[in-house]
């Protein structure tokens, strides 16, 4: 069995052939006339001449080849479909058919000129009367019935994957339909799209721990954003715009798993004049348009839980649900105890900066594992929600939704913190906890808080990340992105 080296240089070969016989190996230009997916949805007109001339022109890569006598199949991908195509050797002549069975190798894409018929077999054909290379393989495809096997290099190699896995490039459209979905919904309820800055010079809208980056004009380090815009889309609703979102990419440099990445799409709207009740039904409804429009149903399997939207959506509260689940009172229990309970559970948390908030975030998260939904995270304490209002009949809670799918967060919304004493006052002890080293506490934002001083109306915010499409296909997030970010080979 020849090596990967020596296979290579067999084509390198080739590729001389097809240079000493003054052949474009990487032509910029085809003659195609229809796309294979065209061809079969049109093949008793086309081959009967009535969409015009008999004679069509498709392209695409080889991947297939099979010869007998002066005979030879190939199986064509054009992207949107596969055909079987001859060669025949009484119709290319002897030379034409021989350069192009020594010349054109599995990988190659091709261009192929012919008329159309149907095989004894009923296999839909194309019988080819002329042919053009339009891009010579140097290497060649994986095994044709195993495709690519080790997981990483499926990752790595995402292209290959794709062609040997319908399931990646189904994967790949559904993607597609998710976010442009999510946009039809916003569109439709005359939310604004907007674009906000990536680099910021102070980070916010989120516990997170940002990636830094140096600007070399303005000679100053600066941040990759942690939100997708929320203190600049705020900073939109003090200019009196009612309705905005944005869908784009977002960067938090924190460990990763499956539901955890470091480069990855989010959306987030801010609606003035709507509050977290509000939010929660046209969230529903936008999960539901969502979901219908990409998977065409409301019912999923995600890790080993039965998911169905369209059934009534739980609200869950905070306390409650950690003290069914553990036995803490978190309105009660002291840190101590707090941290006595995880150790109890076997809960492993970050000791570098940890407070209250984050005991009580850590406690909760195990008990969201046991939650299958769909429903809502209600009455959250103030510790864990720097950025919004306060319950007005509890000043210890705040106004503030999550949704629960399958044990995870997956959606996040508020009624926002438009206060700027208090949103001051919030930062401030946001600085503390940093200053005893929670890095994830969040900064002072001097700038925000004095658009907040010019007066924001009631606003509802909410952000969902990529996380939802990756539990609604029931896979790791890294899966579910086209390019995840991979280590390089060293």
């Amino acid at each position: 069995m020849p090596t990967i080296e020596e296979l290579r240089k067999i084509r390198i070969e080739k590729l001389k052939r097809l240079s000493d016989a003054g052949i474009l190996a990487y032509p910029a230009k085809t003659n195609r006339t229809h796309s294979i997916a065209e061809v079969l949805e049109n093949f008793k007109k086309l081959s009967k001449g009535l969409l015009g001339k008999k004679n069509i022109v498709i392209a695409g890569r080889i991947m297939a080849k099979r010869g007998q006598g002066g005979l030879t199949f190939l199986d064509v991908n054009d992207g949107s479909a596969k055909m079987q195509a001859l060669i025949k050797v009484d119709k290319l002549g002897e030379k034409g058919y021989q350069f192009f069975v020594d010349v054109f190798d599995i990988a190659d894409f091709v261009e192929l000129k012919g008329t159309l018929f149907t095989t004894a077999r009923g296999e839909k054909t194309l019988e080819v009367a002329d042919y053009k290379m339009l891009s010579k393989a140097l290497l060649p495809l994986p095994e044709k019935f195993h495709g690519l096997q080790d997981v990483e290099e499926k990752l790595r190699k995402r292209y290959l994957d794709v062609i040997f896995n319908p399931e990646v490039k189904e994967m790949i459209q559904k993607r597609n339909v998710f976010w442009s979905s999510m946009r039809e919904f916003l569109v439709k309820n005359r939310f604004l799209e907007v674009e906000t800055p990536v680099l910021e010079t102070t980070p916010g809208g989120a516990d997170a721990r940002p990636f830094i980056t140096h600007h070399n004009a303005l000679d100053m380090d600066v941040y990759l954003r942690i939100s997708m815009g929320e203190l600049w889309q705020k900073q939109l609703m003090v200019a009196g715009f009612e309705k905005t979102f944005e869908i784009g990419r977002q960067f938090r440099n924190e460990g990763m798993d499956a539901e955890h990445l470091q480069d990855y799409t989010q959306m987030e709207f801010y609606w003035a004049y709507a509050d977290y009740e509000k939010g929660m039904e046209f969230v529903e409804e936008m999960y539901k348009y969502i979901a219908k429009k990409t998977f065409g149903t409301l019912q999923f399997k995600i890790r080993g839980f039965e998911v169905d939207l369209s059934k009534k959506w739980e609200k869950y509260d905070y306390a409650s649900t950690i003290s069914k689940h553990t036995g803490v009172n978190i309105n009660e229990a002291s840190l101590q105890e707090m941290e006595k309970a995880l150790q109890d559970l076997k809960i492993e948390y970050d000791k570098k900066g940890f407070n209250k908030g984050r005991a009580m975030d850590n406690l909760w998260k195990f008990c969201r594992k046991k939650i299958g939904g769909p429903g809502f995270l209600i009455n959250t304490p103030i510790e864990v929600s720097p950025l919004a209002k306060k319950n007005e009949k509890n000043g210890k809670l705040v106004q503030r939704f999550q949704i629960i799918l399958a044990g995870s967060e997956n959606g996040n919304g508020y009624s926002e913190l438009n206060d700027p004493i208090d949103q001051a006052e919030r930062f401030e002890e946001q600085q503390k906890l940093r200053d005893k080293g929670d890095d994830e506490a969040q900064r002072y934002d001097k700038d925000f808080i004095e658009a907040l001083e010019h007066g924001m109306p009631p606003t509802c915010g909410f952000g969902v990340s990529e996380r939802l499409f990756s539990f609604l296909m029931d896979k790791p997030g890294r899966d579910c992105q086209i390019f995840p970010l991979m280590k390089p080979k060293s």
